[in-house]
């Protein structure tokens, strides 16, 4: 009968091999799920690129019209939007636009600016409610697969408060995806909305400018076309943070289980010597017995 250090080391080595073969379908998963978060940013892209287009036609053709979204007011109170995930595993995703956001949010609090916070992820939430932070606005059950749904209702709180006067501008703070290995915390302001100049040496600089006619007026399209430009920013930022989210989990799935891996060896090694100094001792019993027999 095996020993009670055998049993127990057999029983953990059991136990290893089952978290492993957990950690091994979440880096699975997160990897699938990175390729077609990567693939709804591209499909977003052209989108967001021809709405970059046509803000800049009307804004040229509406000169000097004023929209509250793009007013710029003296700075009181900051709106501060923060990008995490809903779960963890993740690696360090959640962690390093978290400590950034805080750290911007330290400064302005300094220079005498209140902060009113919105979170997106479960992450957020708990880690500025346990700071003691106030909350005016949380968007859970987001970040592992946006929609463009998701993106109208964060956007259309954010627009509402600054029309509102609520607060006088608005940053986010998400996470850039570049590589599997490769994601940066970024922040973006979002409000209010700087309409997009032309680029120096593009087609709009060096060529004739396109001639529209608007029904209605410039400054009424500008209006409605400014809160669909915040919402598609805000897709295209969450649609970044999933894709950051995924790769970092995948990475980090991938270190438990290689850490699994190795654990089971050295566990394995370990009851190896176990049960051999154990046959030894039982071998030294049976031939000391045995001597002890013939002796007598």
């Amino acid at each position: 009968m095996a020993s009670a250090e055998l049993r127990a080391i057999r029983r953990r080595i059991r136990s290893v091999e089952s978290t492993k073969k957990i950690t091994r379908a979440m880096e699975l998963i997160a990897a699938s799920r990175i390729v077609k978060a990567r693939e709804r940013v591209r499909a977003a892209r052209p989108y967001a690129e021809k709405m970059i287009e046509v803000i800049r036609n009307v804004a040229r053709a509406s000169g000097d019209v004023a929209d509250p979204l793009l007013e710029r007011r003296d700075l009181v109170t900051m709106g501060v939007l923060v990008v995490t995930s809903d779960r963890g595993l993740a690696g360090a995703y959640n962690s390093s636009v978290l400590r950034m956001a805080e750290r911007h949010m330290v400064e302005w609090r300094d220079q005498g600016v209140a902060i009113r916070l919105y979170a997106v992820g479960k992450k957020a939430q708990t880690y500025f409610s346990f700071r003691g932070y106030e909350m005016a606005e949380s968007f859970l059950a987001v970040t592992d697969q946006p929609t463009y749904a998701d993106a109208r209702k964060i956007a259309q709180a954010l627009t509402d408060d600054y029309r509102s006067g609520t607060v006088d501008a608005v940053d986010i703070f998400y996470t850039v995806f570049r590589s599997a290995l490769s994601y940066i915390p970024t922040r973006a302001e979002l409000l209010p909305v700087s309409p997009p100049a032309d680029e120096e040496g593009g087609p709009d600089a060096a060529g004739p400018a396109v001639s529209y006619e608007y029904e209605p007026d410039p400054g009424a399209i500008l209006g409605r076309l400014l809160p669909r430009y915040v919402e598609s920013a805000i897709y295209e930022q969450l649609l970044e943070s999933s894709a950051s989210e995924h790769a970092s989990r995948q990475r980090a799935m991938k270190a438990a289980t290689d850490n699994a891996e190795e654990l089971i060896k050295v566990l394995t090694r370990t009851a190896n010597q176990a049960r051999q100094a154990e046959i030894t001792t039982e071998i030294a019993e049976i031939v000391g017995g045995a001597q002890a027999m013939s002796a007598s």
